[in-house]
């Protein structure tokens, strides 16, 4: 008896092959199509807004060490989403209210041990920094009992840092979607432009000198540690 094997058509492995490699190039094309080849080769790094930030990003690489040895500093700055929140007023507010000025985003939680602990350091940061050129946004992320929140605030005496929040915990999602955020608490370093210069997942000692260092590197303006 003749096996059956070997009656097949000596070409037909690489015929199956042949179709499959063109099945996977009709599937990239289509992908490319629904989301852009730069997001389908895993590259959101391409911004061509963002160009200009490099060299301010070059600045921080030598400063993200001691207490902000965990920053991350972007080689391509990418644009940051235009996030909302509320304001202590309960007034919708967006990041690009803040355009032209160096903004530290940070997104905390009351039930988030690691982020009730680095509360003062950010706090001591705005009060050092923050002025018509540098704030940092503290948006809390509680999407219960709307007075917690504020009463941590009160009782671990944070004065510096204006309130806000997302009770809704979309901007997490949305810069998780980015790469940004993986976890409690999130940190943006985002130019005045816009664009993302660093970020960090998890606490720093934000008031230390190595944090006013990496800030002042990254507000460029011929201060101490600017790089200028």
């Amino acid at each position: 008896m003749t096996d059956s094997r070997d009656d097949a058509p000596p070409h037909r492995p690489r015929l199956m092959t042949a179709i499959a490699v063109v099945a996977v190039a009709g599937a990239v094309v289509g992908l490319a199509a629904v989301y852009g080849i730069g997001a389908l080769r895993g590259n959101p790094d391409v911004d061509a807004g963002c160009a200009s930030a490099r060299q301010s990003a070059q600045r921080l690489m030598p400063l993200a060490r001691g207490e902000v040895a965990a920053v991350s500093v972007l080689t391509r700055p990418r644009r940051v989403p235009d996030v909302r929140f509320d304001d202590e007023e309960g007034r919708d507010r967006s990041l690009a209210d803040w355009r032209g000025q160096l903004v530290l985003l940070n997104l905390w939680a009351t039930w988030c041990v690691p982020c009730r602990k680095e509360m003062p350091a950010l706090d001591a940061l705005e009060e050092r920094l923050g002025g018509a050129d540098c704030h940092v946004i503290a948006v809390n992320s509680d999407t219960r009992d709307p007075g917690k929140p504020r009463a941590f605030l009160r009782e671990t005496g944070i004065r510096h840092l204006a309130y806000f929040s997302d009770r809704s915990a979309k901007i997490f999602q949305d810069l998780k979607l980015a790469g940004w955020a993986f976890g409690m608490p999130t940190t943006l370093i985002v130019d005045p432009r816009g664009c993302t210069l660093g970020f960090l997942a998890g606490p720093a000692e934000w008031g230390s000198e190595d944090a006013v260092r990496l800030v002042e590197a990254a507000l460029g303006d011929g201060r101490p540690g600017s790089g200028r």
